[in-house]
């Protein structure tokens, strides 16, 4: 059990990407307190844009990191389970999401975006990443040792049988990136393995969301056929077909759940 993992990483990241965050892209914007016209929204940070001495990932043609924070969230409702919701940013940092979340792990089926929304609004951090073809065990196992590296919260350690860290891994099939990293109001894309910026991201926006809790009570496992995720996947009824007293079906919708 590592009981002080977030503190050890902080300080050993900042020390081994300080001289790519200064020297690589443009270096991060200071952060301010506007304390003058609440009526005023707060301008949005300038994204930090890095690129790191290392090689692009299969399919891209630089190596290229952007860390967007301040990302607004105007609206986080509960929506029906099975519901789509198209978010405003790739990967999502926010918005309205299903009831339910997902169970604190590494996962092999895509978790769906509105159930994992959920889990940064709980102030966790989603690791997420989209594999060619050819597979992408580089990518994973450097996801899988951030995860790993940064399992350390409190609020988690003190729950039975609960997660080391609120750390969400999943194969992700509609991202622009090879990787990413999501949390409440704020994305990282990379087209490279940087494990330091990535590390440094979780670290910084760690337990950020609106409610800070990891709470397993409607947590659900994707990977499991009894973990407890909507099955969305079931064939929806025809509208025109007849049902069985011959009249045709009012229409279609989600399985109740």
């Amino acid at each position: 059990m590592k009981c002080s993992g977030f503190a050890r990483m902080c300080g050993a990241v900042a020390a081994a990407s300080a001289a790519l965050l200064c020297g690589c892209g443009q270096s991060a914007p200071p952060v301010i307190h506007d304390e003058g016209d609440a009526s005023t929204p707060p301008e949005q940070p300038e994204p930090i844009t890095l690129f790191p001495d290392a090689p692009p990932l299969p399919g891209e043609t630089e190596c290229k990191v952007v860390i967007q924070t301040g990302i607004p969230v105007p609206s986080a409702l509960h929506v029906p389970a099975c519901t789509p919701v198209q978010y405003a940013t790739n990967p999502p940092s926010g918005g309205d999401h299903w009831s339910s979340w997902a169970a604190y792990k590494r996962y092999e089926a895509e978790v769906p975006r509105e159930l994992y929304v959920h889990n940064l609004e709980h102030g966790a951090i989603v690791l997420a990443y989209r594999c060619p073809a050819s597979g992408c065990a580089e990518v994973t196992a450097m996801l899988d040792k951030v995860r790993t590296e940064a399992a350390s919260d409190p609020r988690c350690l003190t729950l039975p049988g609960g997660p080391e860290a609120r750390l969400v891994m999943t194969p992700d099939s509609a991202l622009d990136t090879p990787i990413a990293a999501a949390a409440w109001g704020a994305t990282y894309t990379a087209t490279c393995l940087d494990k330091a910026s990535l590390s440094r991201f979780v670290a910084d926006s760690y337990a950020r969301g609106p409610e800070d809790t990891c709470s397993g009570a409607a947590a659900v496992d994707v990977d499991r056929p009894d973990g407890g995720a909507p099955r969305c996947d079931e064939a929806l009824p025809d509208a025109d077909a007849p049902d069985a007293s011959g009249a045709a079906a009012a229409g279609g919708g989600p399985p109740g759940l």
